[in-house]
């Protein structure tokens, strides 16, 4: 059968046209679909793959990585080291630190994000949760964070990322000081198979948590292996002086200066180098005490201008230097340098040095006063989230109470000897106590005046033409302004402490030994009359008023006699329990009550004082058990004498008397009326009594709370982290536990 031809006409072409050109896009839309099921994230043909390994790369993981590195960078620039204390060998995850580079952190979430939710097939994925975790770190969310990290452990596909995995979470956990959890992931990366960048990373993490866990010996064997791995650069440079720290914590000063010399040899940055080379200048001055402290270095350094900035930390050492050779004045004065050259009042080199200054004039000088105030000066520039900060904290509130009842001890012992004199011999005597003040306070004018002076002529040599015309510069900008006010307010006023009603010119004085220092000249108000500065003279009405005031300070009868007596007694009391529980100075305890005991044999203390003697002797000390048999033999029937006879073990349900639990009621009744300084009193009182006891947790609970009321968040912090190491099996334990952790979230808050 023949085949028709079709002809060409226009309408023909049109329609083969139309038909071909549908075909041709049924067939694109056909292979594009077939291509997108191909490209499924859940498949696992490798055409699939590798289009997902290219998309979660380039289009996800690169930009999160690079957006973690850069905000680590500027993390790194902006941490401040406190060469004052031991250099963390990693840099901490601190959300406060992190808050400047937040949006990096938060673009890093994000990019992380996409691969999970787009290329579960990709090679990235467990990269990409790596970098999820790591910013939700620094961002100080840790629960996400440390979930991330241990997804990657259960389900990543490559062993290198799971071990970097674990390697940031054994990191976390040091930070969070979960110690039990990081040394459990330590000992499982031990045993695995480590490529040459994940091993350096475990080394400087393992050896960080040694570091922070006070492991130093540890710690520093491990870094040893480690600097072989690691590149020249000013990280390796601070891990060689974090290495030099825990040396010279160990005593081992030689080893100490190998790294502080491999610190200069890493690129430090200059205030590293700095304190590498002071610190090695120091231990070359331990090493060979008959080295002179100038020779050896200092003085270059305090002539280098380069640090004109850091003069207050190289007075700093060499005061430690001095003290170390038992130089104790050369020490005190390189420490008042040290001060001085401090950089404004929140230098925080300043607060270590008062506190340098506290501790010498209380332990060599036995200054309490002065301690105390250098104490107080120091707290009030110390940060709150220094190391240091609850302890000074803690021993400037027992040094307030302690130099009260001290300075009562010491008071009434002047007052009874002065009261022991005849007549005249007190007279005479307070006569030489007013001169010798009063030859102190004109020298002290003199002095004034020819600084004065002094300031004044070199002001006007270095400044002649600072002032125009009849311009004034503010009084606390001009030094000579300053010590002529200073001058001015000494010649109106005396030297007036500071203190409220300071303008009284007719004041009590608190005791002969204050001296005439608050005496003012005149009898009028101030305001009325300018007072007479002229040196006081003997015989003259003011002279007199003078000689009045402090001898009816004086117990002249019986009756201000045993007064005096009582104050004594009850400041000996207090003192030798302030040396016991709040110093922690037990032969100053045991020195204080047996003083006590000799001065006042009948006191209403001696029970207690005989119990406190107690516990304050070292075991296996005779003396220990002489003041047990005394309490026995004295007050057998006593609380006290049932606590130190009460078998080991025992539950001690026999100190549980109704006495007992009405000392609690009424300790309790005072919290719940808002008493809480009362209260918190009380308890600190009476706890000691009960110890072992069925009752002792339950004092020490209520303590927990009355210091939440009136130390504040970190006293709390502190008494609960005590409670919980004194009473591990108390029934409120987890009560405890949990208010540990709302008071951490509220710290965290803060």
């Amino acid at each position: 059968m023949p085949v028709k031809k079709i002809h060409d006409t226009p309408n023909n072409i049109f329609v083969i046209h139309r038909f071909a050109s549908k075909t041709y896009r049924i067939a694109i839309l056909l292979t594009m679909i077939g291509l997108l099921a191909a490209c499924s994230q859940f498949s696992t043909r490798p055409a699939a793959v590798g289009f997902h390994n290219m998309s979660a790369r380039y289009n996800a993981y690169f930009m999160g990585d690079k957006d973690i590195q850069e905000a680590e960078f500027t993390m790194r620039k902006a941490y401040k080291e406190d060469y004052n204390q031991l250099l963390p060998i990693l840099l901490p995850m601190d959300s406060i630190l992190s808050l400047p580079v937040k949006p990096q952190l938060e673009d890093a979430i994000k990019k992380a994000s996409i691969v999970a939710e787009k290329h579960q097939n990709s090679k990235w994925l467990d990269n990409s949760y790596i970098i999820l975790g790591k910013a939700r770190l620094y961002l100080g969310q840790w629960a996400d964070g440390l979930e991330a990290l241990r997804y990657v452990y259960a389900n990543g596909r490559d062993e290198n990322d799971k071990n970097r995995a674990l390697i940031l979470l054994m990191r976390a956990y040091v930070i969070r000081k979960d110690y039990s959890n990081a040394l459990g992931v330590a000992e499982y990366l031990s045993q695995q198979p480590l490529d040459k960048t994940s091993t350096r990373d475990f080394y400087l993490t393992k050896a960080y948590l040694h570091q922070q866990n006070g492991e130093y010996l540890t710690s520093v064997a491990i870094l040893e292996e480690t600097f072989p791995l690691l590149k020249k650069s000013i990280e390796t440079a601070r891990i060689h002086f974090a290495a030099a720290q825990m040396y010279d914590r160990l005593g081992q000063y030689a080893l100490a200066n190998k790294h502080y010399s491999s610190v200069r040899k890493n690129r430090p940055d200059y205030d590293l180098g700095f304190y590498s080379s002071m610190s090695s200048l120091q231990n070359e001055v331990v090493l060979n005490p008959k080295k002179d402290l100038g020779a050896v270095g200092f003085n270059k350094m305090l002539k280098d201008r380069k640090n004109v900035d850091l003069l207050d930390r190289i007075y700093f050492t060499m005061g430690l230097l001095a003290e170390h050779r038992k130089q104790i004045p050369e020490a005190v004065g390189y420490l008042k340098k040290s001060a001085a050259a401090s950089k404004g009042p929140n230098a925080t080199q300043k607060a270590y040095t008062f506190l340098q200054l506290a501790r010498i004039n209380y332990e060599n000088l036995e200054n309490f006063e002065a301690s105390k105030a250098y104490y107080d000066s120091a707290l009030t520039i110390l940060p709150q989230d220094a190391p240091e900060y609850t302890l000074v904290a803690d021993r400037k509130r027992a040094l307030d109470n302690f130099v009260v009842q001290y300075t009562m001890v010491n008071l009434e012992d002047s007052l009874q000897l002065l009261a022991k004199m005849n007549p005249a011999a007190l007279d005479n005597k307070i006569d030489q106590i007013i001169e010798a003040k009063e030859k102190i306070r004109l020298e002290e004018e003199e002095a004034a005046k020819k600084l004065l002076e002094a300031s004044q002529t070199a002001t006007s040599k270095s400044t002649p033409n600072m002032l125009n015309g009849n311009e004034r510069r503010w009084e606390l900008y001009d030094p000579a302004l300053l010590d002529k006010g200073k001058i001015e307010f000494r010649r109106m006023w005396g030297n007036r402490k500071l203190e409220d009603n300071w303008r009284r010119s007719k004041r009590q004085l608190g005791s002969v030994t204050e001296g005439t220092d608050d005496i003012a000249a005149s009898e009028n108000d101030p305001a009325d009359e300018e007072p007479d500065n002229a040196p006081l003279v003997k015989g003259s009405p003011q002279w007199e008023e003078v000689h009045n005031i402090l001898k009816n300070d004086v117990p002249l009868t019986e009756e201000q006699f045993a007064e005096s007596q009582k104050r004594k007694e009850d400041a000996l009391y207090a003192l030798g329990k302030i040396y016991r529980f709040d110093l922690k100075e037990p032969q100053r305890s045991i020195s204080t009550f047996e003083r006590m005991l000799a001065d006042f044999p009948q006191t209403t203390y001696k029970e207690e004082v005989y119990y406190l003697l107690y516990l304050t002797y070292a075991d296996g000390d005779s003396k220990k058990a002489a003041w047990k048999e005394k309490l026995l033999t004295e007050y057998p029937n006593s609380t006290y004498a049932r606590l130190v006879t009460r078998p080991a073990g025992s539950d001690g349900s026999s100190v549980a008397s109704g006495t007992a639990m009405k000392e609690y009621e009424a300790a309790y009744q005072l919290y719940s009326e808002g008493n809480y300084q009362k209260a918190l009193e009380n308890i600190e009182q009476n706890l000691p009594a009960y110890k072992g006891s069925e009752l002792e947790d339950k004092f020490a609970l209520l303590r927990v709370f009355l210091i939440g009321k009136v130390r504040g968040k970190d006293a709390y912090g502190q008494a609960i982290a005590e409670f919980m190491q004194l009473y591990p099996s108390s029934i409120y334990l987890q009560r405890v536990s949990e208010m540990q952790e709302l008071n951490s979230v509220s710290m965290g808050k803060r």
